[in-house]
């Protein structure tokens, strides 16, 4: 072989090695997902997904520069037949090789759930089970099975007690039982030691308080300042067997929160969360208490005050008084104050 044919198969060989090294390098390491683009993708892969599904998701919501290239690499590091459940999010400018490594691997990225302000169950419901694959119905069946309530200590009416509002990394394709799981763990963590001492040293259990806690919430959500003060006055009440007369409960009675104005009629609805016509707590709370409220009942006031109503400068705040006579002489100046307005329901 003549010296100049052996430099010109060297020079082939190192050209075709550059060449391959290069496209190598482009398959592993260049930006193939979301290229260019400003938003991460949010890879949903359910259980028994198969490869091809995952690929007409990625392709669906053109997620993929170079499909050719995903692909090799894909099969390469055998992908198609370790396909993962779970949460993916893909970043902007991802290279193929750290895209089908997170997927191989099942790193997934766990959903951030936060809930607060919840009312009744059915919300709950909605803001969660649309969150995670076992969807909301499966969830909603849960919630309204009295065995599954009772795995956790409560029932169909109180389980909402042990949601605590915050904030959560719960992976998507978590089962409905892990998820209960979860949050009972979270509920028990709550309750330490010394939050049961002072739940049993004021005579509650906690679900009862989380009931109470729930009613001082919608009796005052907007100043937080004052919920220990509202909850000591319906110690007061308990205490004395009367009535809590908890304006909350009558509108969760009724189905209706639209109200600014409680009526003589509406104060004789049948239903056992109207506070008005029974005596003790209702069978469940009206809405999914937040911690602070919780607090609040732990730690109520200690004062006399067996009466509130809404003060009359309408600021948020209540007028708040021991005897049933200065009560009444808050309660015409808060009424007239309706009537100036002409606020009549």
């Amino acid at each position: 072989m003549s010296r100049n044919l052996k430099v010109g198969i060297f020079v082939t060989l190192a050209i075709l090695t550059t060449t391959f090294t290069f496209y190598f390098w482009q398959i592993f390491k260049t930006p193939n997902i979301q290229a260019d683009k400003q938003n991460s993708f949010v890879l949903l892969i359910p259980q028994k997904a198969s490869y091809q599904s995952v690929l007409d998701s990625l392709n669906k919501h053109e997620v993929i520069t170079d499909q050719i290239s995903f692909r090799f690499l894909a099969k390469f590091l055998d992908y198609p037949e370790n396909v993962k459940p779970g949460r993916y999010v893909l970043k902007p400018n991802t290279s193929n090789y750290q895209a089908v490594k997170k997927l191989v691997s099942g790193e997934q990225d766990a959903v951030k759930l936060t809930f607060n302000n919840i009312r009744l169950k059915e919300d709950l419901i909605t803001r969660i089970g649309t969150r995670f694959e076992f969807g909301e119905d499966n969830f909603r069946k849960a919630l309204n099975d009295p065995e599954v309530c009772r795995k956790y200590g409560m029932d169909t009416l109180t389980i909402v007690s042990m949601f605590l509002p915050n904030t959560y990394d719960v992976y998507w394709n978590t089962g409905t039982e892990k998820f209960l799981d979860r949050m009972h763990s979270e509920y028990k963590k709550y309750w330490t030691d010394d939050k049961l001492a002072k739940a049993k040293e004021i005579g509650l259990t906690p679900i009862q308080v989380s009931i109470l806690a729930s009613i001082v919430e919608e009796e005052q959500a907007r100043k937080v300042d004052e919920r220990p003060r509202v909850a000591g006055l319906y110690m007061n009440r308990l205490n004395a067997s009367m009535p809590l007369q908890a304006d909350p409960t009558i509108k969760f009675a009724l189905q209706d929160f639209g109200i600014k104005r409680i009526l003589n009629e509406q104060l004789r609805v049948k239903s056992p969360y109207n506070t008005y016509v029974n005596i003790g707590l209702p069978p469940g709370p009206i809405r999914v208490a937040d911690l602070k409220s919780m607090d609040a009942v732990l730690n109520y006031d200690k004062h006399d005050y067996l009466y509130m109503c809404a003060k009359a400068d309408l600021s948020g705040y209540h007028a708040f008084a021991k005897t049933y006579a200065d009560h009444l002489n808050n309660a015409r100046m808060y009424q007239a104050e309706l009537n100036r307005l002409k606020i009549m329901k």
